[in-house]
């Protein structure tokens, strides 16, 4: 049988510490958490930093170490600082040894990276080693060279490796959320479709239970199947919150795609042991005939500057779109005539806050809100060209009448200054796999003693 104990759903995100105990006093074979996550946006990757605050990251880190002391084992998180980047991983290397210091606990440290070199990735996609997934966009030589940062998705069998390496603390890089927790069940030969559904089940921590913000989680793997066990008060894992798990982040309930293979939950059993844990057997896995590893990659697009209105009249609510439809071509006819752009230099957008931001004109529940927060997004070149055109924006979200013949408007500002800089901006630009001949092809793992 494997332990493995997992906090929280991310470092960063804080955990229970009585649970934890709890986790530490049952014996675990290894504590994994995650540190990442692609749900803020692709700034974290283009920049190559964390969304999470240093502090919490440092004060929940440094109750992971000691916990790690504890338990006398393994102490490994993936997706380090957010989008695993080498300067992420760095970033957490340097908080890693800052505490190591502090507690006077001398620690063996195994770094793994994902990150990639852009002229290699670009000798792979002429190689035909690049292929996209679906819904991905179309790429060239030099949408790979044009990112600031590239990263590969390691899966087990390179955190496995970084295990061999017999370090109290591995730093991965990006990782899948569940490669951490199979690794390990995978190296003991347990059964390999529990590894990774076990792992699916825990990776975001309580999530597959009740009270799932309280975090801590125990699974335990063995030749046949997995047991989830949440370990806080308050806290029950039922057969539906964990079969239910298998469609967060995953479109498919059944089906989950991984390096080297999939997993198939088809034929999963759920059975309640008793009002906290539950057992899972009958996954299946299926190994690939080639291995690949997902990339992620962002790139920059450009400098934004923002501006938020309100509208509460019940006029201009109703008509809101109207309004910002003309707002957006008669500021774009005048940052042409007066810059001297043409028209594809910048980009204006009106989000209607309350209306349909979210959805534009996809927009099932139309309705007519009380006030309606507006949005004016300017993205251009430079950061100066961007807030320029802001500033030719600003009277209109001020002013901008719904007719020619009607009095001057006047709405609200949120903010003064109204244009407010958010500098360089960065998209997604990868939905594409990787080919590798050997797993560790495209990682490094380096091993440091403190």
């Amino acid at each position: 049988m494997v332990r493995v104990l997992i906090p929280s759903g991310a470092l960063g995100l804080n955990y229970d510490k009585v649970a934890l105990q709890r986790g530490i006093d049952a014996k675990p074979d290894i504590i994994a958490i995650d540190g990442g996550s692609t749900d803020s946006g692709p700034s974290y990757l283009g920049r190559g930093v964390s969304k999470y605050a240093r502090s919490s990251t440092k004060l929940e880190w440094a109750g992971l170490m000691a916990a790690r002391a504890q338990a006398d084992c393994p102490l490994v998180i993936g997706t380090s600082g957010t989008c695993g980047s080498d300067s992420a991983v760095d970033w957490m290397l340097d908080i890693t040894r800052e505490i190591a210091h502090e507690q006077g606990i001398p620690i063996k440290i195994a770094v793994l990276r994902s990150q990639q070199d852009n002229a290699t990735m670009v000798e792979a996609y002429g190689a035909g080693q690049i292929t996209p997934l679906a819904g991905a966009p179309e790429i060239t030589g030099e949408t790979l060279s044009s990112c600031s940062n590239i990263v590969a998705l390691a899966g087990a069998e390179q955190i496995a490796e970084a295990l061999a390496t017999d370090a109290d603390v591995i730093i991965a890089g990006r990782t899948t959320d569940t490669a951490i927790i199979a690794a390990l069940p995978l190296i003991e030969g347990l059964h390999a479709g529990a590894a990774w559904h076990g792992a699916k089940i825990g990776e975001c921590g309580a999530l597959c239970a009740t009270n799932p913000q309280s975090g801590v989680v125990m699974m335990e793997f063995d030749a046949e199947g997995f047991t989830v066990t949440p370990l806080a008060d308050g806290a029950h894992a039922t057969p539906h919150t964990v079969s239910a798990h298998m469609l967060y982040e995953n479109s498919d309930p059944f089906i989950l795609y991984e390096p080297g293979g999939h997993l198939d939950v088809t034929a999963a059993q759920y059975e309640a042991l008793d009002d906290t844990s539950v057992r899972v057997t009958g996954s299946k896995w299926v190994p690939s005939d080639r291995y690949t590893v997902k990339l992620e990659g962002a790139r920059p697009a450009g400098f934004q500057t923002v501006l938020m209105a309100l509208l509460r009249d019940a006029r201009y609510v109703e008509n809101a779109g109207t309004w910002a439809a003309d707002i957006a071509e008669k500021c774009s006819a005048k940052a042409c005539d007066r810059l001297g752009l043409a028209p594809e230099d910048f980009r204006i957008e009106l989000r209607l806050i309350g209306h349909s931001a979210s959805f534009g004109a996809l927009e099932p529940r139309p309705g007519t809100p009380t006030e309606i927060g507006v949005i004016g997004i300017v993205t251009a070149a430079t950061d100066a060209l961007s807030q320029e055109i802001g500033k030719l924006l600003n009277p209109y979200l001020l002013h901008h009448p719904l007719t020619s013949q009607e009095e001057q408007p006047t709405f609200a500002f949120l903010f003064s200054p109204a244009e407010m800089p958010r500098g360089q901006v960065y998209e997604f630009a990868l939905n594409h796999v990787l080919t590798l001949e050997d797993p560790m092809q495209a990682f490094s793992l380096e091993v440091i003693e403190t």
